[in-house]
């Protein structure tokens, strides 16, 4: 099959010097950097050795929340911060039709915000070793501001959120990206956050949890097993690396696939769809399905059973609701707390098939449905799943894709690691992140729902909101890692 690329003018020409600034932090390792890898490791350590403890307890044992009494439903006593409801769920013409399920409604809009400031001519990231419950190994590296609107409004009469007073006024800084981007939608009813960078030229007093980081740092500290929480993920994937002529302004070395990727990234550089045709398919995708949501009683969810430790399905797989009580004496705005949270049911896999089209890298992204969605359909990898989770479901709910990814060569597989989700909410939340290259084609039946697209397209959906999903934005991230001079072969 015969693949030519479409070429279009540049439609954003001022961001380039932003890209190559972002492409030159992307390049710097240690060399250049405020601090090397090995000084980030013993601070990171170091604050590793304040402890958290996080122990499972019965839902009745949840202090400051409760149970409604008509409704079953668990919500914190001052209204704020989230609740647990039930979701009746109509997907007329899918694989499974109907069903209902627990969902976490969080109306309210939180900040994941990253500041970045020049050293040495080299673009940082302030990052902040954050505790969370729900992460397997506690510490992990989040964003400089990662807080609900009940955190940062202080509803739980804590600390002062830091640095948070830099993404509420901006008119004294630089804003490189703002935008509002969903959560899971299979977990969270239309949960968006305000994810934004933010660049200041200001003198910051730095606090003992934060450390400045270039983007290539962090680019490799994302092939390490649970080390770059959810929200560090998001917000760089929003980062504007896309420009005319980005490959050819930054050749530099490295692995095979930076040249593509460089490319992907460049929109003069062309694109197998245009980024028109791909908007149309977006709004067709939205059109076709039909999907119709209503919050329901949390008791009236069929299905579904509550115990003293959990809301449970009835065949053990997909998640729990279950509590938890936690005490840390880390950085967090309150020590002592008691909430809910969702357990998923196994690691999951959440994979890109990408392929080389006339040398620009391309991913095959999916036009998917989740209940939670705001607008129906956001773009997510190849394949998204927790393969336990179809056990006694219809073969056509397999996911398409999931066999390439399962099989593929070593060769094939260009990045690979276990990531947790967002440690705030859920319990021990795992995917394998995988990026697996592949020659395959899309079959004509699965071409209303799959597309390839340039990376710069992607990147230019990301100014806007709820056009990629968090799983997506997690890879896209991962990708542009493989990009840095110092990239994995």
């Amino acid at each position: 099959m015969t693949e030519t690329l479409s070429t279009l003018p540049p439609t954003h020409t001022g961001d380039e010097s932003l890209a190559v600034r972002i492409a030159k932090s992307v390049s710097v390792v240690d060399d250049g950097a405020l601090h090397s890898l090995d000084e980030f490791h013993d601070w990171f350590t170091a604050r590793g050795q304040r402890t958290a403890h996080v122990e499972r307890v019965p839902l009745d044992e949840l202090t400051g929340w409760s149970s409604d009494p008509v409704t079953g439903n668990i919500g914190h006593d001052s209204g704020k911060f989230f609740s647990v409801q039930g979701l009746s769920v109509e997907l007329p013409g899918a694989p499974v039709p109907a069903w209902a399920q627990p969902i976490i409604n969080q109306p309210e809009i939180g900040i994941l915000g990253i500041l970045i400031k020049e050293f040495n001519g080299v673009l940082h990231c302030l990052m902040q070793a954050k505790l969370e419950p729900g992460n397997r190994n506690g510490l992990q590296l989040s964003p400089t501001v990662q807080a609900t609107r009940s955190n940062y409004t202080r509803v739980h009469q804590g600390n002062p959120v830091p640095y948070v007073g830099y993404f509420q006024d901006t008119s004294a800084n630089r804003v490189i990206t703002d935008a509002l981007q969903s959560e899971q939608g299979s977990w969270f009813y239309q949960k968006r956050n305000r994810n934004m960078v933010v660049e200041t030229e200001a003198e910051i007093e730095q606090h003992e949890a934060f450390m400045w980081l270039t983007i290539g740092q962090l680019h490799r500290l994302l092939a390490i097993d649970d080390l770059i929480n959810m929200d560090t993920r998001t917000v760089l994937s929003c980062l504007p690396f896309s420009g005319a002529q980005l490959a050819e302004q930054l050749p530099g070395t490295g692995g095979d696939l930076r040249m593509p990727i460089l490319r992907s990234c460049s929109e003069d550089q062309g694109s197998l769809h245009t980024t028109g045709d791909l908007l149309s398919w977006i709004t067709d995708a939205r059109t076709r399905n039909e999907v119709r949501t209503r919050l329901t009683p949390l008791r009236d969810v069929a299905g579904w059973r509550r115990t003293p430790d959990a809301i449970t399905h009835d065949t053990g797989r997909f998640f729990d609701v279950m509590a938890v009580r936690i005490e840390t004496d880390g950085d967090r705005e309150v020590r002592q707390w008691t909430q809910p949270m969702i357990a998923p049911a196994g690691i999951g896999i959440v994979a890109f098939l990408v392929k080389r089209i006339d040398g620009v890298l391309h991913v095959l992204a999916h036009a998917r449905v989740e209940p939670g969605y705001l607008d129906v359909v956001e773009l997510s990898p190849t394949v998204m799943c927790t393969p336990g989770n179809y056990e006694g479901l219809p073969a056509a709910a397999r996911p398409p894709f999931l066999g390439e990814v399962l099989s593929a060569r070593p060769e094939q597989v260009r990045f690979e690691t276990i990531l947790s989700e967002e440690g705030g909410r859920f319990y021990h939340a795992q995917n394998r992140y995988i990026i697996v290259e592949s020659d395959i084609d899309v079959a004509p039946e699965l071409a209303s729902e799959y597309r390839w697209m340039a990376l710069h397209q992607m990147v230019g959906l990301l100014r806007h909101s709820h056009y990629v999903n968090v799983q997506a934005r997690s890879l896209i991230a991962c990708l542009h890692s493989l990009s840095g001079a110092q990239g994995r072969n």
